[in-house]
């Protein structure tokens, strides 16, 4: 449902309409913003305030996307072709100055600059608003503010946690310690989980629920190897008894799955008017489809799937380097545009000598052959793939304004949060298994069960191998790979596309982390190279401060080695 979105604008408007009845209308405090002696007055501009944390949120940090749809183009299972900010994290050679770094940096103090504001100016209207609504309308902000934190000290350890307005002589705050922000952060999504209801009616769908925080707070739990937490928040989400795996994982991402009961907090889009719009599906697609490809999966990504009967390529007597798309997890299929198949109307096929193919568009009833871009055009898909989730035909008219809802937790992701947490608080029992083979086996994946009896090490490499498959182009990779400690093992490599004429004449030998190794595949040498990757352990476990944010604040201390 847009409704959200539509309530966002609703208010905007009932907002102007406010503001032109009122009476001594030259009598006003600056205009430039709201002040302490303008705001709140009423319902509607408490409601249009909570309204905009929400749109702010949703901020693009590079090519009008998401965070999480680019974030793992710059690890080892993505890359951006694009010569950018998000490109040199990805190759390592970044520093202070970063661009993407400084976008995510700043635009997210300007969400917690907001909730600061709206919090300590929500008690105004107390006497004059339901409570129930204030009470609500807190746990909320409260909701998006530990969100942000949460996120922030993922990618750049302790920051300055700042929770009240702070007038300029107060601009200068230390960073606090990850611990400090940490134990801030899962306090505030439980009291927000205290205060928030289950679900909410159709006009308000995409707002924070009691699930959505117990949900971010179980992944802050994990990220800082606090399993405790983690199990415990994983575990009162499950309990609510209110979330299901979709059945078709296809479909999740798609606008058929906008509404699916495995979907706990999505970021909300309307095109309407241009209200919130995004440019994922012209980044993803094809060149045949008049897309650019320039986010794209790795050839790594591809080969670390298993194949059905559950063993890697290298082990699996299913594979067959002559048909290597076959007889995969099925959510290969549905991650990634793979060669020989239709994709968003045309035959979707990367060989370089391909250079012509079937164009299905619209629904015609004779294709037609048309001259292949994504084999002979300069710019296509440097890897030979393309990535297909959120990319749905429906946007064929709108590949820059999507308004397909990107998902940030879903049911599927805390199911294997509580997984994990148990493995390594050693307490393995039945649920771990059944929490793991919940995700496997959904309608539409059906790979074959864990069957118990593993060891922790044996759980801890099969989750961590659970998360790739099912989590890949939402995010997720880099914080996993820090939080293993496996950043500096799978980033310190070789980039590689597919053999532009060609198949790998072998399969490639995956070792026990599910790192892919190419070193024994006969024609290694044909395959394309897209870039040589490094990682410093001892700097890039988090990112830079922003150098100016450190030159501005003499307070702030900047992350070794940048």
């Amino acid at each position: 449902m847009k409704t959200f979105q539509l309530h966002i604008f609703a208010c905007f408007m009932i907002l102007i309409g406010v503001a032109s009845s009122c009476d001594g209308y030259l009598d006003k405090s600056p205009l430039s913003g709201p002040s302490d002696d303008n705001y709140f007055t009423n319902e509607a501009e408490l409601t249009l305030a909570v309204n905009g944390i929400y749109s702010a949120l949703v901020f693009h940090p590079t090519d009008e996307m998401p965070l999480n749809l680019t974030l793992d183009d710059a690890t080892d299972i993505g890359w951006d072709r694009n010569t950018s900010p998000l490109q040199s994290l990805g190759r390592g050679d970044h520093d202070s100055n970063n661009d993407y770094v400084k976008n995510i940096w700043a635009n997210s103090y300007k969400v917690i600059g907001k909730c600061n504001f709206i919090l300590d100016n929500i008690q105004k209207l107390e006497g004059k608003v339901d409570p129930s609504l204030l009470t609500r309308y807190r746990a909320e902000t409260r909701f998006v503010r530990a969100y942000v934190y949460q996120y922030l000290i993922d990618y750049f350890g302790g920051v300055p946690l700042v929770t009240t307005r702070l007038g300029l002589r107060e601009a200068h705050v230390p960073r606090s310690s990850k611990a400090d922000v940490l134990s801030f952060v899962l306090t505030e999504l439980q009291e927000a989980a205290n205060d928030l209801p289950v679900s909410y009616g159709s006009a308000d769908q995409g707002r924070a629920t009691k699930g959505a925080a117990l949900s971010i707070r179980a992944r802050a739990a994990l990220n800082n190897a606090n399993w405790e937490e983690a199990i415990a928040s994983a575990k009162a989400v499950i309990d609510l008894d209110v979330y299901t795996l979709h059945p078709d994982y296809g479909a999740l991402f798609t606008y058929a799955g906008e509404n699916s009961k495995e979907i706990i907090f999505a970021f909300q889009y309307l095109r309407l008017q241009n209200t919130r719009t995004h440019s994922a599906t012209r980044a993803f697609l094809s060149r045949n489809a008049q897309g650019t490809s320039n986010k794209i999966p790795s050839q790594s990504l591809v080969d670390a799937f298993t194949c059905t009967d559950g063993l890697e390529i290298d082990k699996s007597p299913k594979y067959d380097p002559k048909q290597p798309f076959a007889n995969r997890d099925p959510r290969l299929g549905y991650t990634v545009a793979l060669p020989g198949t239709v994709f968003f109307g045309y035959q979707f096929e990367t060989h370089k000598d391909s250079l012509k193919c079937w164009n299905y568009s619209y629904g015609t009833s004779v294709p037609s052959r048309v001259d292949n871009q994504d084999a002979i055009n300069a710019y296509a898909s440097f890897s030979g793939y393309c990535w297909k989730k959120y990319v749905d035909f429906q946007d064929r008219e709108y590949t820059t304004q999507s308004e397909l809802n990107i998902i940030q937790v879903r049911y599927a992701e805390v199911l294997l949060i509580y997984a994990e947490a148990m493995v390594e608080a050693g307490k393995i029992d039945n649920s771990v298994y059944e929490a793991i083979n919940l995700v496997r086996q959904r309608p539409t994946v059906e790979m074959p069960p864990i069957t118990v009896g593993k060891s922790q090490a044996q759980l801890r490499t099969l989750i961590r191998k659970e998360r790739l498959y099912e989590l890949a182009n939402e995010g997720f990779r880099l914080v996993d790979l820090r939080r293993w400690k496996l950043a500096d093992v799978f980033m310190n490599s070789t980039l590689y596309g597919r053999v532009p004429r060609g198949l790998l004449s072998n399969a490639p030998i995956l070792d026990e982390n599910g790192k892919v190794d190419y070193s024994q595949v006969a024609n290694r040498s044909s395959m394309r190279v897209i870039e040589t990757r490094k990682f410093n352990a001892n700097r890039d476990y988090v990112w830079p401060l922003p150098n100016i944010e450190v030159v501005t604040n003499t307070s702030l201390e900047q992350n070794p080695g940048y």
